[in-house]
């Protein structure tokens, strides 16, 4: 099975943080699981070298519906990064609407690679890295 280094969580509500980092962390798919309260703390994160590397998670698990800056902003914002700070990412925009305008959208946006409901289930991230990283 495929391990990832990193994994960033990008919503507003901390119960699905919680949740979203619980069943990461029981999959036992990454070694780190970061979260960002909001777009513009997802870029800063983005953005903060630490020991002079960009933190360059491997997914991205993006929602749409936050205050502040949403998941659309985020993303406009996001494909303005040089390529150091983005590395290879994969974008899973995670959303509860049931607006078919918002996956339609989604598919027109290139560096969203999936686009899937809440919550985030274990069976749906193995599914998720198995067809981006490898079995």
């Amino acid at each position: 099975m495929t391990k990832l280094d990193r994994i960033l969580l990008v919503d507003d509500s901390r119960a699905d943080n919680f949740l979203h980092k619980t069943i990461l962390t029981k999959a036992q798919i990454c070694e780190q699981v970061d979260i960002a309260m909001g777009g513009q703390e997802a870029l800063d994160y983005l953005s903060t070298p630490v020991n002079g590397v960009y933190p360059q998670p491997q997914i991205i698990f993006l929602d749409i519906n936050m205050p502040g800056m949403n998941g659309w902003e985020f993303l406009e914002h996001y494909e303005q990064l040089p390529p150091e700070q983005k590395g290879e990412q994969i974008v899973v925009m995670l959303t509860t609407s049931l607006n078919p305008d918002d996956r339609q959208r989604a598919e027109q946006i290139e560096s969203i690679s999936y686009f899937e409901n809440k919550p985030l289930l274990e069976q749906k991230i193995h599914s998720i890295v198995a067809q981006f990283f490898g079995a």
